[in-house]
């Protein structure tokens, strides 16, 4: 699928246990929102931890407010100095490191 996907990359003082909490966090409300088979299929994002970067699709609804709440997850625990982010246009990434995940 291709379509907008911000770029995260975490700053070393950032541990990424946090930053996999942040993300389970956000899962959960998104599902609350959309429900859980929505969820599980639109809701696609890459962690790479040997870049300390996640990368998610926002070209759904679903995948948009999935972004949205992480993204303010993150602002409100870690600052706006813990992370850079970058929207682009295409594919989620894909590397060796990466973890894929539909949910």
């Amino acid at each position: 699928m291709h379509g907008q996907v911000f770029h995260y990359k975490f700053h070393e003082d950032v541990e990424l246990e946090y930053v996999e909490a942040e993300l389970n966090l956000a899962m959960f409300n998104v599902e609350s929102l959309h429900g859980p088979a929505r969820t599980r299929l639109e809701a696609a994002h890459v962690v790479d931890y040997a870049r300390r970067s996640l990368a998610i699709d926002a070209s759904t609804e679903v995948g948009w407010d999935f972004n949205r709440l992480f993204v303010g997850g993150l602002l409100r625990e870690h600052g706006p100095d813990s992370f850079t982010v970058r929207r682009t246009e295409g594919p989620l990434p894909t590397k060796r490191n990466s973890q894929r995940h539909a949910c």
